[in-house]
C-alpha cells in the first residue's frame, strides 16, 4: 500500500477534479486557513472599534487641553464624531456577525474588503473635512491598506480593487470638501501627497499573494495517498489525528500521523521498535474483518518519514468519556456493549492475535448508518501472534515499560508468565467493571501500587463499589473475568459473550432503547477536545468525531 503512487496521485486522480475546483485552488486559501483568516478579521474589527472609541475620547476630551496649533492636528469636529460613532457601530456589527455559527468564511472575507473601503472612507472624510495637506506624512489609510490583506487575505484581484478604492478615499474627501465650498491646495501638491496611497495599494497585493501561495503549499503538503487532510481532530505527544477526505470518494476518514522525530529520538534501536510497532498495527488491523473492529483503509510513509494510518472516521464517544459524562451504565446496556467487543476479540483470537491494550479509551461507541450503540475496538498495535513470542513482544515497547495500560493490565503480564488471549478477557472484565460502577477495579496514588493490586489484591464486588444492587449473574461474570489465574476465567471471548447473554438483567437493551438514548444525548454540535485533555474528568460535548484516545501504534498517551 505504501508506495509513491499512493503518496502522489497520478493523472487519473487529477482528472477527477473539475476545472473550477482547480482554478479556485490557485486563488483561494484552504478551508482551515480561511477559517483562521475569518477569526483574525473578527479580532481586527474589535480592535478598530477600540481605535474609533479612542479617537472620539481624544478629540472630544483630551484635545481641548493640548496646547498645539490647529495646523499640526487634524480636527474632527461634529462630522468626525458622527463618523467615529458609525465606525464603532460598524466594527462591532462585523465582530458579532463573524461570531455567528455557520457563517461562510469566504463571504465574511469579502465583507471584510467592503469594511476596509468603508473605514477608508471615514478616515478620508475626517482627514479632508478642513483640507490641509500634510506634506511628507502618510495618511492613516496607507496603514489600513497594507495591514488588512495580512489579517484577512483574499484573492489578488479582490485585494487590489479594494486597496485602490480605499486609496481613493482621501481624494474623494477632497472632492466632498470642494463641493462644500472649501478651497483646495494646488493639484500638484495633492498628487504628490496622495501618490503614496496608490503605491501602498499596489504593494497590498504582495502579502495576499504570499499568503495564498503558502496556503497552496500547505494544501499540497497535506496530500497523503488518495486522501487530503481537511481538519485537525486532536494532537498528542507522539502525533496527530486528522479528519481527511478522499479525492474521488465521498467518504471521510481519520488519518493518524506519527511525527518523524519519534523514529529517530532515542537512537536507531528505539526507532526500529516504533517502526515495527507501526507496521504491526497496520497489518493486524488490515487482516481483521469483524464489523466491530476499526476498519483500516490505507497506510504508508511519506517522503519526510511521516507514518500514517487511514481509518474510518467514527461518530460517537469512547467508553471512558461515556461514563465520565453520563455516569455508570445500566446492566442491560453493559451486557450489550461487552458482547460486541467480544465479537471483535473472538476474531482476533481465532487468528492468533492478542490485543493486550483493551481499555475504555480503546472501545468506541458509534452510530453506524441506522445502527446505534455500535461498538468498535481500536488500536491493535500491541498485538502479538504466538504465545511463544510473549517475551519478545513485551520488548516492543518503550524502555522500562510493560505493554498495556496499568489500570487494565492482566496479572500474568506483570509476572513474566506466558500471555495468551485470556489477558484480553481480564481487561474486558475491567472495562465491564468501569461501565457498571463508574470506577476502576483498583485505584492507587502510584503506578507501582496499581500494578501490585492487579497482581495480588482481590477486587471489590461491583455492587459494593456502586453502592446499590446489581444482577448477581452479571456480577459473577465480571468477577470471573478478573480472576488472577487465567484458567479460572472464561476460556474464550465467545464463551464470555454467551455467559453475558445468559445473565438475568431484566429487560434487554434493545435497538429502540439505543436509538432513543442517542437522540436524547448525542445530538449536540460535534466537538473535539484536545487529545491532551482526553484523560481528564472535565465534561465534553457528547458528540465527537475522533479516532479514539491518542494511541500511536497502540502505545497510548499516559493519562494526566
Amino acid at each position: 500500500m505504501a508506495d509513491d503512487r499512493l503518496l502522489h496521485p497520478g493523472p487519473s486522480q487529477a482528472s477527477g477534479d473539475s476545472d473550477s475546483t482547480a482554478a479556485a485552488s490557485l486563488s483561494e486559501l484552504p478551508a482551515d486557513l480561511l477559517e483562521a483568516s475569518s477569526r483574525r478579521l473578527q479580532i481586527a474589527s474589535l480592535v478598530w472599534a477600540g481605535l474609533w472609541s479612542i479617537g472620539l475620547i481624544v478629540n472630544n476630551l483630551v484635545r481641548p487641553f493640548l496646547d498645539l496649533p490647529d495646523a499640526q492636528m487634524v480636527g474632527w469636529g461634529r462630522p468626525g464624531n458622527v463618523i467615529g460613532a458609525g465606525g464603532v457601530v460598524l466594527s462591532l456589527a462585523l465582530f458579532f456577525y463573524a461570531r455567528q455559527p455557520g457563517r461562510d468564511p469566504r463571504r465574511l472575507l469579502d465583507l471584510g474588503l467592503v469594511y476596509e473601503v468603508v473605514l477608508a472612507f471615514g478616515i478620508g472624510v475626517i482627514n479632508q473635512w478642513v483640507p490641509q495637506v500634510l506634506a511628507g506624512r502618510l495618511s492613516w489609510i496607507c496603514v489600513l491598506i497594507l495591514i488588512h490583506p495580512m489579517i484577512a487575505p483574499s484573492t489578488q484581484l479582490k485585494t487590489f480593487i479594494a486597496a485602490v478604492l480605499a486609496a481613493s478615499m482621501d481624494p474623494l474627501g477632497l472632492l466632498l470638501a470642494r463641493a462644500r465650498g472649501m478651497e483646495l491646495p494646488p493639484t500638484t501638491l495633492l498628487v504628490w501627497t496622495y501618490l503614496s496611497n496608490y503605491i501602498c495599494a499596489a504593494l497590498a497585493v504582495l502579502p495576499s499573494h504570499i499568503i495564498i501561495r503558502l496556503g497552496r503549499q500547505v494544501s499540497r503538503a497535506r496530500e497523503l495517498g488518495s486522501y487530503r487532510l481537511a481538519s485537525l481532530i486532536g494532537r498528542g505527544g507522539m502525533g496527530e489525528v486528522w479528519r481527511a477526505e478522499h479525492h474521488l470518494l465521498a467518504r471521510p476518514a481519520a488519518i493518524k500521523l506519527i511525527r518523524p522525530e519519534m523514529f529517530s529520538d532515542g537512537g536507531t534501536a528505539q526507532g526500529e521498535v516504533l517502526v515495527r510497532r507501526f507496521q504491526r498495527e497496520a497489518e493486524a488491523a488490515a487482516s481483521l474483518k469483524c464489523p466491530h473492529t476499526i476498519q483500516l483503509y490505507d497506510y504508508g510513509i511519506t517522503r519526510d518519514r511521516t507514518f500514517y494510518l487511514v481509518m474510518e472516521l467514527l461518530e460517537g464517544t469512547d467508553f471512558e468519556l461515556l461514563v465520565r459524562r453520563f455516569g455508570p451504565q445500566p446492566p442491560a446496556r453493559t451486557v450489550q456493549l461487552m458482547r460486541q467487543a467480544c465479537h471483535s476479540l473472538a476474531e482476533a483470537h481465532a487468528n492468533g492475535m492478542i490485543h493486550r491494550d483493551i481499555k475504555p479509551a480503546n472501545l468506541y461507541l458509534c452510530r453506524v448508518g441506522l445502527d446505534y450503540d455500535f461498538v468498535k475496538v481500536l488500536d491493535f498495535g500491541l498485538v502479538k501472534r504466538d504465545p511463544r513470542l510473549a517475551r519478545q513482544d513485551t520488548l516492543l515497547t518503550a524502555p522500562d515499560m510493560t505493554a498495556g495500560t496499568p489500570a487494565y493490565i492482566a496479572p500474568e503480564m506483570l509476572s513474566g508468565r506466558p500471555v495468551d488471549h485470556r489477558a484480553d478477557l481480564y481487561a474486558l472484565g475491567c472495562v465491564g467493571y468501569w461501565l457498571l460502577t463508574g470506577g476502576m477495579v483498583f485505584e492507587s496514588d502510584s503506578m507501582l501500587g496499581l500494578l501490585y493490586q492487579h497482581a495480588e489484591a482481590k477486587p471489590r464486588r461491583p455492587s459494593e463499589r456502586l453502592g446499590q444492587p446489581l444482577p448477581p449473574t452479571l456480577e459473577a461474570v465480571i468477577l470471573s473475568c478478573l480472576e488472577k489465574d487465567p484458567a479460572k476465567r472464561p476460556a474464550t471471548a465467545i464463551e464470555l459473550s454467551d455467559r453475558l447473554a445468559a445473565c438475568d438483567v431484566g429487560e434487554r437493551w434493545t435497538a429502540a432503547d439505543a436509538r432513543e438514548w442517542w437522540i436524547g444525548h448525542m445530538t449536540s454540535t460535534p466537538s473535539v477536545p484536545s487529545l491532551a485533555d482526553r484523560g481528564s474528568s472535565a465534561p465534553m460535548s457528547p458528540t465527537v468525531e475522533v479516532l479514539g484516545r491518542e494511541s500511536v501504534g497502540g502505545w497510548a498517551e499516559p493519562d494526566p
